[in-house]
């Protein structure tokens, strides 16, 4: 091998390997979120909802993303967002959403006031699974999220 395709391999690699790192590659026990598997600084896709006992897939742009200093950003499906989040071992809790106002499809707006609501009516406990984060709010709805493929 040249001298340049090293330092390529290298490089990706150098890339590479904190995303695999920050999503978790590797197969762990479900559950409660523990030290081994934090939920805090990775960009998570919204991939659905559940809200009472109906599944529905999130538009692409979904996401979330909570910081450790306690902000919480992403897109709802239409318009941004961003909040004060805590997080106390396996329950977090998301503030007010202060948004943007960009209007969408009718179908692109229910999800959305769907996902505001769920992440916003209380504690939601969380479970993660690998690279699956589900959060569930107080009356059993849930956010399915995954990371995001730039992780």
């Amino acid at each position: 091998m040249n001298r340049y395709k090293q330092r390529v391999t290298l490089a990706v690699a150098a890339v590479l390997l904190p995303f695999t790192v920050a999503c978790g590659s590797e197969k762990g026990d479900s559950g409660a979120v523990g030290v081994q598997q934090p939920v805090t600084g990775i960009d998570w896709r919204v991939d659905g909802i559940t809200v009472g006992g109906t599944t529905r897939p999130a538009p692409a742009p979904a996401r979330l993303r909570i910081d450790e200093d306690g902000r919480a950003a992403g897109n709802l499906g239409c318009n941004h967002f961003s909040a004060r989040a805590t997080v106390h071992g396996d329950r977090i809790t998301i503030g007010d959403l202060r948004t943007t106002r960009m209007a969408c499809g009718e179908e692109r707006m229910a999800f959305e006031r769907a996902l505001a609501r769920t992440l916003t009516t209380g504690t939601l406990t969380a479970e993660r699974d690998a690279a699956k984060l589900t959060l569930t709010d107080g009356d059993g709805d849930r956010v399915h999220l995954s990371c995001s493929a730039s992780e």
